[in-house]
């Protein structure tokens, strides 16, 4: 009859007494290499490496987090993984924690608090050494009861929550939106629309207070009926565009906040039969691979993602090796204005000398 396998064999099939014999050494001589318990001559050390290497022994994850020496994973809850935004974070995300010896735990909220909640709980029982999280929603009672209960470091990406004092690396939205919609209006544009995320998330808001800021200091008034919240969602943005494009007075230009509604918007002009920039100029946040596959190829304020995603990690290692400063840090990231084709002046307007 076969023998069970050891307690502590690798996640791929190698044992530790696999390692100790092809080594020549004993077991403890293994353990003691591995988890740099005690001190082992170069010599030694060598073979049991050279042996782990031959085996593809690697200790299981749990056992090492037993022993006091993290378990080798990190969290990342992301807000929406259909959206190309957080698809590329992932993978920005993955690549610096790979980079330091790390796997990552990846988890979707979907937009939902609860199930955002029922994600930190679930990898709290997975023992990862620290968290990244692009929450959804404000401040909750559950979110800092799960945050409480987990005990390792979190970074919050994309999203602030300054009520829980943690680190954070977020992109300067008020700035992204001033950028955005000034650019439209140096095309002589009065009357411009924003379809938002929501005021609820601080890049919702946050994205808003640009947008109104850029109308305020261009003397042009901010109409309510023309600023609507589509939740970050695609298909709800597409309702609200095709119920603004409909309108006897409609907008010529369009705020989109991030990348989805974009999509919206661009589906929805293109299903009232008209045209973009000629009828309707659109800018978003979000820049992203499709946006030079319509045509026209879109204008977009860009989110410098695998900065972030890199920084992110950056400062979770720190905090898990405890070399990280007494106080939370905020990192902003600086936006960027990517033109293209997608604005232009409003039919019977002059072009404003500020057009770009």
């Amino acid at each position: 009859m076969r023998k069970p396998r050891s307690p502590a064999s690798s996640d791929g099939g190698a044992t530790i007494h696999d390692v100790a014999r092809l080594a020549g050494v004993s077991v403890a001589t293994v353990s003691n290499v591995v988890n740099d318990a005690r001190p082992v001559s170069a010599e030694t050390r060598e073979r049991v490496r050279k042996a782990v290497d031959a085996l593809g022994y690697t200790p299981h994850a749990a056992a090492r987090s037993m022993r006091g020496r993290g378990s080798g994973l990190i969290g990342l809850i992301v807000a929406d993984i259909t959206n190309p935004f957080f698809t590329s974070l992932v993978q920005s995300v993955e690549r610096a924690a790979n980079a330091h010896g790390y796997a990552v735990l990846l988890c979707n909220s979907d937009e939902d608090q609860a199930r955002e909640e029922r994600s930190l709980q679930l990898l709290r029982t997975q023992r990862v050494d620290g968290i990244i999280l692009a929450a959804t929603g404000q401040a909750s009672a559950g979110r800092a009861a799960a945050l409480a209960q987990l005990r390792v470091p979190v970074v919050l990406v994309d999203r602030g929550l300054p009520e829980f004092g943690l680190d954070a690396v977020i992109l300067d939205n008020r700035r992204a939106a001033l950028e955005a919609t000034r650019h439209m209006l140096g095309f002589g544009h009065q009357r411009l629309a924003m379809i938002a995320g929501p005021a609820s998330v601080s890049t919702g808001m946050e994205r808003l207070t640009g947008f109104r800021e850029a109308l305020f200091e261009a003397g042009v008034r901010y109409e309510d009926k023309w600023v609507q919240d589509a939740g970050f969602r695609e298909e709800r943005a597409y309702d609200i565009a095709c119920a603004m494009l409909s309108q006897k007075e409609r907008p010529t230009a369009i705020f989109a906040a991030n990348n989805l509604i974009a999509i919206g918007v661009m589906r929805a002009i293109a299903d009232m039969k008209l045209r973009c920039p000629e009828d309707v100029s659109v800018v978003s946040i979000d820049d992203f691979a499709w946006a030079n596959a319509f045509r026209p190829r879109l204008t977009t304020v860009a989110q410098p993602v695998d900065a972030m995603g890199e920084t992110a990690v950056r400062i979770l290692m720190h905090r898990i090796s405890g070399e990280g400063p007494a106080t939370p840090h905020t990192e902003v990231m600086a936006p960027m204005l990517v033109v293209r084709e997608s604005c232009s002046r409003p039919v019977g307007a002059k072009a404003a000398a500020t057009a770009r």
